[in-house]
């Protein structure tokens, strides 16, 4: 072995110890008689001392000559540290270097390898290697690594095998694009890369394996946002002989622990709320708990407390929605005004906001004050059950799109009043979502999760009369706002199989063609199974406090879906293409 210890090992206990190190040099101090380097591995960091007259001038000028980030060799005595600095663990102690050997020297780098760095992002993304040396990146991966093992362990003692799924398979029409994959030995035919193990861990149902899961790559050619990567990781399970509850109880088991394992956080037991409320309180399938400030009507389904007052804007409107941001009524115009311009931002697309202030002297000023009277205001306080010292924020429009703006509002404002603490945690299941939605580019309904999803028995009579309204056997769940895992109870038998895909308008020949082989599995015994995946990326960022998955992912791709680093996707030769038979 090139060394006795690591560089974050040695201690106070081990003065007087021989010892080997090996490491890259974060930094030297050269006090012109005194020069201590600072050494650094993954497990920390090292001090070494060299002395004028106390180290051999050789050593002492090797030493002298060695720069940032070269990769080198010492040996010597732990000392106690006369200066020491409790900020590290092996700050008290140093070692006196009595032998150093260059391993191998190193360019300048582009950027410092410090916790702050002055390297920008796409400076890292291309020297990558460099920026998984710093400690805040190696700590994202450290947690990665925890969070994938104890998922295993909680899997494992509840009977879940694992079990590895092809990488090349058949391209589907639903869902997002596909990478395909040519074949050269079937010229003109095309794998494709899995968007999910979806069919496979179905078909293992089917096998009798009736627990497995995967922590598996996925990938999917879609446009790119900052939370999303063309390869990403899912814990992927899927259970045999359950009802929906089985699979809520054993998932939820899933995160409780990872809480408790990987942040020694007691998760509360998660709160349950149906889709339709999702959406009638929050505006949003994956709303943030953290703080409550729910919707409140003032016009809608059996409410009207805004019209007959000549406010055209609330006449014309389908809804009358606000929140209730408390203890916001000193608000000045200038915050008031900045909130206006918030929600007029095209990707809002609100034509305006109404204010209430609740004053504390129990009086109310609005930003509709000539068309309302106080005692309106005072009503609509009630209504939102609304305190002296609150603020009532009101957006009118289009029922869904009204509800879109304002959950928009919500977050925007929760985030400044610091209700959005990422080391605040709260968990929520949204069940029973609709089965189809309806796309206007291709004037038809899609599955909303998949095809394999089942829909609630007592509603498939709606699925020729009203399918929109029919509800799914199908689950997320969300943690602060960010849905982090979805799911569904599964269909497992073939006439109900074949009468989804007519509703999603494939021919019998389609359906056949692209499933045929699942719906034949389903005639030789299916048992009623479903399952759910995980974002293993997405959750490994909320654990570790950051708004990017790309921080927790050893080489990312940028939002271009590119790898600065080694260029790629890149173009092959022109022999490749033909042996392929694809022209370009």
């Amino acid at each position: 072995m090139l060394r006795s210890h690591t560089c974050g090992e040695l201690r106070i206990s081990d003065v007087g110890k021989t010892v080997k190190l090996a490491g890259w040099v974060q930094r030297s101090r050269d006090k012109g008689s005194v020069l201590w380097i600072d050494l650094r591995d993954r497990y920390g960091l090292t001090q070494l001392i060299f002395e004028e007259g106390k180290t051999e001038a050789s050593l002492f000028e090797q030493a002298r000559a060695t720069g940032r980030e070269f990769v080198i060799q010492v040996e010597g005595v732990v000392t106690e540290r006369l200066s020491k600095n409790d900020k590290i663990p092996t700050g008290e102690i140093e070692v006196k270097a009595t032998k150093l050997t260059v391993l191998n020297t190193a360019k300048l780098p582009p950027f410092t390898i410090e916790d702050e760095t002055d390297g920008g992002d796409d400076l890292r993304m291309k020297y990558r290697y460099l920026d998984l040396r710093r400690n805040p990146v190696r700590e994202k991966l450290q947690l990665r690594h925890k969070m994938a093992q104890q998922t295993r362990t909680y899997l494992d003692a509840q009977q879940f095998i694992e079990v590895e799924t092809p990488v090349l398979i058949k391209s589907t029409p639903e869902g997002a694009r596909d990478f395909v994959v040519p074949s050269r030995m079937h010229n003109g035919e095309f794998y494709a890369l899995p968007q999910s193990p979806q069919t496979f861990k179905q078909l293992l149902m089917v096998s009798g394996f009736d627990r497995y899961y995967q922590i598996v790559k996925c990938f999917r050619d879609e446009d790119l946002r900052a939370d999303r990567q063309p390869e990403f990781t899912q814990i992927d399970c899927e259970m045999a002989f359950i009802e929906q509850e089985d699979i809520l109880n054993t998932f939820e088991g899933l995160i409780r622990h990872l809480f408790k394992t990987v942040k020694g956080i007691d998760l509360p037991t998660v709160q349950r709320m149906q889709y339709a409320d999702a959406m009638k309180f929050y505006g949003n399938d994956k709303p943030d708990t953290r703080f409550d400030m729910r919707f409140v009507e003032l016009k809608g389904e059996g409410i009207d407390l805004t019209s007959g007052k000549n406010f055209v804007v609330f006449d014309n409107a389908e809804l009358v929605v606000g929140v209730n941001a408390s203890g916001c009524s000193d608000f000045t115009r200038k915050q008031l005004d900045e909130l206006t311009e918030f929600v007029k931002r095209p990707q809002i697309g609100a034509k305006g906001l109404v204010y209430v202030q609740c004053k504390t002297d129990g009086t109310f000023k609005s930003s509709a004050d000539k068309f309302f009277s106080s005692d309106d205001l005072k009503k609509w306080a009630e209504i939102f059950n609304a305190k002296p010292g609150d603020l009532l924020l009101i957006l009118a429009g289009e029922s869904n799109t009204t509800r879109k703006q304002l959950s928009e509002l919500r977050l925007h404002v929760g985030e400044q009043l610091g209700l959005r603490d990422k080391n605040k945690f709260s968990a929520l299941w949204v069940l029973d979502f609709p089965l189809l939605e309806w796309d206007e580019e291709s004037k038809r309904y899609h599955a909303m999760h998949h095809p394999f999803t089942s829909p609630k028995r007592e509603d498939i009579h709606l699925l020729e009369s009203d399918p929109g309204k029919v509800r799914a056997n199908a689950y997320d769940m969300v943690l602060n706002g960010t849905e982090i895992g979805g799911g569904s109870i599964r269909i497992h038998d073939r006439p109900t199989q074949q009468m989804m895909f007519t509703h999603l308008g494939f021919s019998e020949a389609e359906a056949k063609k692209q499933f045929g082989f699942l719906m034949e599995a389903f005639e030789f015994g299916a048992p009623p199974h479903g399952g759910i995946a995980f974002g293993f990326d997405r959750l490994c960022s909320l654990f570790g406090g950051s708004d990017s998955i790309r921080d927790f992912i050893a080489f990312p791709k940028n939002n271009a879906g590119r790898d600065v680093m080694i260029d790629t996707p890149s173009t092959i030769s022109e022999e490749q293409l033909k042996e392929l038979g694809i022209k370009i």
